[in-house]
């Protein structure tokens, strides 16, 4: 085990020795609300997803609330962790190499070794290993009519102009639904029988990825307010759940306005998380949140600031996960976090 964080040297003990090849009932669970800072797009088939759903636990009304789905949400951390992991020489993309790692090839691209191979999972040729981080589908708080904007698209010539030297001009005009800033998605990651270097790698992953959906070389901000980190020996409420609890909070505390107040919206998650986490069958084993939190992510983000303790973090990570891959066998099912 690395050099632990002095706030979680009382928790050394709910991080295994080794990564288990059976599941040990060991949960840490992230609890954030994502934020949105620019105009994401959260689609398929060229149109924002959306769903019907009850309002909140209390409020029995339906509305439509924007969707970003589980792979929109774990893609982007994922691969912020394998740019870190390829930076730090654990994994290359060169051919004949040991340690060659290639995202969603369709033959012989996973080593089937590294840690994002064995934390993500994956299932390629026929190799396979199931994702230990669990992530469901985000709802937004508010409702899908108050959380977009319709703009309009063209692609212009070269020179900037509709029009081109000859006179013709281009018939490239559309328009495209987006998500619009400050529209919040409570979302709950989990990682499962984590060891100490596999839990500073899924954490940094989220505190450092901030481009989410489609088209993120041109949008896609996104902020991960991180409101709670959670062990237990068992998993937790759903995001939906979480969604309907904040909104029933926001409206108990006549705080509803659009758009929605950054405060308000994080006060009323630490208040949903704290009622939810009160009705769950599972033994809460160790809680951070409020200034305990604070000083656990200033850590954190202090480690990722220095590249010697960061690469130090990845080599121990990395044997970890090279010992697993020599032991393990094959999973029946699995799951790629493509």
């Amino acid at each position: 085990m690395s050099d632990i964080l002095p706030t979680l040297k009382n928790a050394k003990d709910l991080f295994l020795p080794v990564i288990p090849r059976i599941p040990q009932g060991r949960y840490v669970h992230f609890v954030m609300v994502r934020e949105t800072e620019s105009f994401p797009l959260f689609q398929t088939d060229g149109s924002l997803n959306t769903v019907n759903v009850r309002a909140g636990l209390d409020d029995a009304s339906v509305i439509s609330r924007l969707l970003m789905f589980k792979r929109k949400q774990s893609t982007p951390e994922r691969l912020t962790g394998r740019e870190l992991l390829r930076a730090n020489g654990i994994i290359t993309d060169e051919e004949k190499k040991d340690n060659r790692c290639v995202y969603n090839a369709p033959k012989g691209g996973a080593c089937k070794k590294c840690p994002d191979c064995i934390t993500y999972g994956y299932a390629i040729g026929e190799g396979a290993e199931k994702s230990k981080v669990y992530v469901d589908s985000a709802f937004s708080i508010s409702p899908y009519d108050v959380s977009h904007r319709t703009f309009a698209f063209n692609a212009p010539w070269e020179s900037g102009t509709m029009t081109n030297e000859e006179g013709a001009t281009k018939v490239s005009f559309g328009s495209q639904d987006h998500v619009i800033p400050q529209v919040f998605f409570p979302s709950i990651v989990t990682l499962r029988d984590p060891i100490y270097e596999g839990f500073l790698y899924v954490l940094g992953n989220i505190l450092r990825a901030d481009r989410y959906g489609a088209q993120d070389s041109r949008t896609g901000k996104v902020h991960n307010h991180l409101l709670a980190v959670v062990f237990s020996n068992g998993e937790i409420f759903s995001n939906l759940r979480f969604t309907q609890a904040i909104y029933d909070t926001l409206h108990s505390k006549n705080q509803w306005n659009e758009p929605l107040d950054r405060d308000n919206v994080l006060a009323a998650g630490l208040d949903a998380y704290a009622l939810l986490m009160k009705s769950e069958p599972v033994v809460k084993q160790k809680e951070w949140a409020g200034t305990d939190l604070q000083s656990m992510v200033r850590e954190v983000t202090a480690l990722y600031q220095d590249e010697k303790k960061t690469c130090d973090m990845l080599i121990q990570l990395n044997k970890a996960t090279v010992e697993y891959a020599g032991k393990a066998p094959i999973a029946e099912e699995s799951e790629e976090e493509a």
